[in-house]
């Protein structure tokens, strides 16, 4: 990051957190936390909520740039990244296409197949559904969860055939479109991704997760305190370098820019698999992009500035 810029460089910020997803809630604790990070370095910042105003509205005020602290849908699938577009503002995080891409799991391991990256086998779940079939092609356990959608919302671990329809169901509150995994037994990893001044990503230091019973849910990732965030990652040199290496492939494969995290399980044997990229990752108390963006010697604050010194408009350019 380029610390000679001064506050008033950055002209007026706006940062847009809250919208209309199922993520509300941890979107505004993102955002929250980004707009006092602004505040204590002085900026003339203002925080937005896509789901109160028109984002016409951010031309009329001259923002000048805008960091991106929405989640799920309306937020992270290319949606608001296209209006920015439209109105010239310039944005945090990947452009139109990488959002898109990267909240539609589906898609995500299908281009990341097409490159050769390691990612569990998976299947759509399309009405009627044979169980039979589904677990003949992918053994148990199965992960199911919403194509669309993140923080594990609609998730479920199924271990026995019986519970195949249920979980689909419960997926499907959140989304129509369903997918069942090949369950990766196993560490469950976390890579943070950040490009710098001269489009570089680099791969900061790899988080394990250890969650209660290996559920990490939406309660152990948000709101209890049982989990466990290892960073450094306890492994050996050799293998934390493979997964960092792994995740900046990712990284390129969906077109991403600016930042963002890559999630990772390994079984302890073979290659470790990709299971999904986040294009607008949690800045809560709770998160771990800071986390691991501390243990690289960055503190919350010139995370927040380098994130925001990335902000441009992507139409024209790779994103």
């Amino acid at each position: 990051m380029n610390l000679d810029i001064r506050p008033q460089d950055y002209g007026r910020v706006a940062v847009l957190f809250g919208g209309e997803s199922a993520e509300r809630e941890i979107s505004m604790r993102s955002g929250q936390g980004v707009l006092a990070a602004m505040q204590r370095c002085r900026l003339n910042v203002v925080g937005f909520d896509p789901a109160q105003r028109p984002l016409q509205t951010l031309q009329d005020e001259s923002v000048a740039r805008v960091f991106i602290a929405l989640h799920g849908r309306y937020g992270e699938d290319g949606t608001v990244q296209g209006a920015l577009e439209l109105l010239k503002i310039p944005y945090t995080g990947s452009g139109v296409m990488a959002s898109s891409l990267a909240m539609d799991k589906a898609m995500t391991k299908r281009v990341w197949r097409s490159s050769d990256l390691p990612t569990p086998d998976f299947m759509l779940l399309r009405d009627p559904i044979d169980p039979a079939v589904v677990v003949q092609r992918l053994g148990l356990p199965i992960a199911v969860k919403p194509v669309m959608e993140g923080s594990s919302l609609g998730f479920t671990r199924v271990d026995r055939i019986e519970e195949l329809p249920s979980a689909v169901a419960q997926a499907r509150q959140y989304d129509q479109m369903v997918m069942a995994e090949q369950f990766v037994t196993g560490r469950e990893f976390t890579c943070a991704l950040l490009q710098d001044d001269s489009g570089s990503t680099q791969a900061l230091p790899l988080i394990e997760i250890v969650a209660p019973e290996g559920r990490y849910d939406y309660q152990n990732k948000y709101f209890g305190d049982s989990t466990q965030y290892l960073c450094p990652a306890p492994v050996e040199p050799a293998i934390a370098a493979h997964m960092q290496a792994l995740s900046v492939a990712a990284f390129d494969a969906i077109g991403c820019s600016g930042w963002a995290r890559a999630d990772l399980m390994w079984d302890g044997t073979s290659s470790p698999m990709l299971l999904e990229i986040n294009t607008s990752p949690g800045m809560t108390d709770h998160s771990l992009v800071p986390m691991a963006a501390r243990a690289a010697g960055l503190d919350y604050d010139a995370l927040v500035l380098r994130i925001l010194s990335q902000a441009s408009l992507k139409v024209g350019r790779s994103s």
